[in-house]
């Protein structure tokens, strides 16, 4: 019997058994456990990102959506008020050059190198990618310097659920309340005093006399600081852990940093930390013979839909020589991630400085433990040994 279970720590373990299974089997499938329809094939979570106007995003992108998020964000919108939010938004991003962040994502990154290389072992998640994130994404936005750890725990709370109710829990909640509040607090403080930084850029963004409403910076910085702190972290430490997995192709990235850029997408088709995301039908679909009823929920299961042999020759096997990609690592169609261009020159920032120290390194444990999240994989924890 075939199940889909995204609040199981089984699925996350090793989804990808079930994933082919759906996708050779059941390509359109209904999951009690979820409430919804599960898409596993490329070619309909493609299609699907695409056709905005019947699987909407309007009642919230994350499986289990944060309150007030659903219908007031980039991601939770869909055209024309997506198209605006994301123009205004874009315009505050393009203010500012990436490569500003150049020098200092290279200096942190060194810096998070060096905390380790004398130790036999280190966790890469507490001692590289968590600090190494908050740093890039403190720079970036303009939030002030001294809470790195607390805004991080908040944001990683924000995305988990709690496999037993299978819902958010208090503590979620919480912790996406106190986001609110201190992203509040940081934009009074930006208005105050700009300072050039994306935080500063949307308060002022403005295309025709259309700017952002107070509600809409609030919930785009919210929402940023989350998306940002989860899922560059999560991606780090995905790449950390393809690159354990996969020695031949890390000694490669060693020999040669101009080969990460591609390594980086082949582990966004190959490992994404993105694995799934809802959508709500507009009206009905009928698809590999059964019917989707206007109003269900869907799941485009990412994860799933970049191993699928009908686009990507061998998909089990990492190959960072992979052409083309057009993988989902970052999403697609009109809510195609914002933030791909920084996620990429961070991870290639940080990995060059990382693979000049440490070139080589392995995992210390067989088995992963796994953040309580139905819409991202990534590991709580991941020891690497480097002696």
């Amino acid at each position: 019997m075939t199940v889909f279970d995204p609040y199981s720590p089984t699925l996350d373990s090793d989804p990808f058994g079930v994933y082919s299974a759906l996708r050779e089997e059941h390509p359109c499938f209904w999951s009690e456990q979820a409430g919804m329809w599960v898409l596993t094939r490329y070619d309909d979570c493609a299609h699907a990102l695409s056709d905005f106007e019947v699987y909407s995003s309007a009642s919230g992108n994350l499986m289990d959506e944060l309150p007030q998020r659903a219908g007031a964000t980039l991601g939770t919108t869909d055209p024309p008020r997506h198209d605006r939010l994301r123009r205004l938004v874009q315009h505050a991003f393009m203010k500012r050059n990436l490569d500003y962040l150049e020098n200092d994502i290279r200096v942190t990154a060194r810096d998070r190198v060096q905390s380790v290389v004398d130790q036999p072992q280190f966790d890469f998640v507490d001692d590289v990618s968590s600090k190494a994130t908050a740093s890039v994404l403190f720079k970036l936005l303009g939030l002030p310097p001294g809470n790195e750890a607390i805004v991080r725990e908040k944001a990683v709370l924000m995305v988990q659920s709690d496999p037993l109710t299978r819902q958010k829990g208090p503590e979620h909640i919480a912790a996406y309340e106190w986001m609110q509040r201190y992203a509040g607090e940081v934009i009074a403080m930006r208005r105050a005093e700009p300072t050039g930084d994306l935080i500063s850029q949307f308060s002022i963004a403005e295309i025709d006399g259309d700017r952002l409403s107070e509600r809409e910076v609030l919930l785009t910085t919210t929402t940023l600081i989350m998306a940002g702190i989860e899922s560059l972290g999560g991606f780090l430490t995905m790449f950390a852990l393809n690159m354990a997995d996969h020695p031949e192709a890390r000694a490669r990235l060693a020999a040669d940093p101009a080969l990460i850029p591609q390594a980086i997408d082949e582990s966004l088709r190959f490992n994404t930390s993105a694995q799934r995301f809802k959508r709500r039908l507009v009206t009905d679909v009928d698809l590999h013979g059964e019917r989707m009823k206007a109003g269900d929920f869907v799941c485009l299961v990412y994860g799933a839909a970049n191993r699928d042999p009908r686009k990507f020759p061998n998909p089990d096997v990492y190959d960072i020589d992979r052409k083309p990609m057009g993988h989902l690592g970052f999403g697609g169609g009109v809510h195609a991630c914002l933030g791909a261009a920084i996620a990429k020159l961070a991870t290639r920032l940080i990995f060059e400085e990382f693979f000049k120290i440490l070139p080589e390194f392995r995992r210390v444990e067989s088995s992963l433990s796994w953040m309580p999240s139905s819409t991202f994989r990534s590991p709580l924890k991941l020891l690497l040994q480097t002696h």
